[in-house]
């Protein structure tokens, strides 16, 4: 069975790239195994490349360095939680990031600011929740 990325952040809404924490980290579950050291090195590292690739591409997820100040992958199911916490998560911690390749083959993160990539209909849908249905949702960590 093929891994599917998106799927993967959809099941559990906030996901880790590669760091350890409280939630699912995306580059284990593709292994299929806990990986030490960089993730680059494992037998794996091309399949995890390509895997966080897809989510970078997908209209479906948005990164974020929220879990511990690591890259966080959270699935659009869950943006209305993240605006309606904005006051408690603050807003620098919900910046989205992008990597975009150079030609030269380096990585360069690119911000998108809190205020730039909600929309209105995202707003509406963040009052519509409590605080603590926001919290429910996102889970603790």
């Amino acid at each position: 069975m093929r891994f599917d990325p998106v799927a993967f952040v959809e099941q559990h809404g906030v996901v880790l790239a590669s760091a350890r924490g409280p939630v699912p980290n995306l580059a284990e579950a593709l292994a299929g195994e806990p990986i030490r050291g960089s993730w680059w090195g494992h037998a794996r590292g091309r399949e995890i490349f390509a895997a966080l690739e897809a989510l970078a591409e997908s209209d479906d997820v948005r990164c974020f360095r929220l879990v511990d100040g690591k890259l966080t992958f959270v699935h659009r199911r869950l943006w209305p939680a993240l605006i309606r916490l904005v006051d408690e998560l603050g807003r620098e911690r919900l910046t989205a990031v992008a990597q975009k390749h150079t030609p030269s083959g380096a990585h360069r993160n690119i911000t998108t600011p809190f205020a730039r990539w909600v929309t209105p209909e995202l707003k509406r849908a963040a009052r519509r929740l409590s605080i603590e249905e926001a919290r429910a949702q996102l889970g603790t960590w």
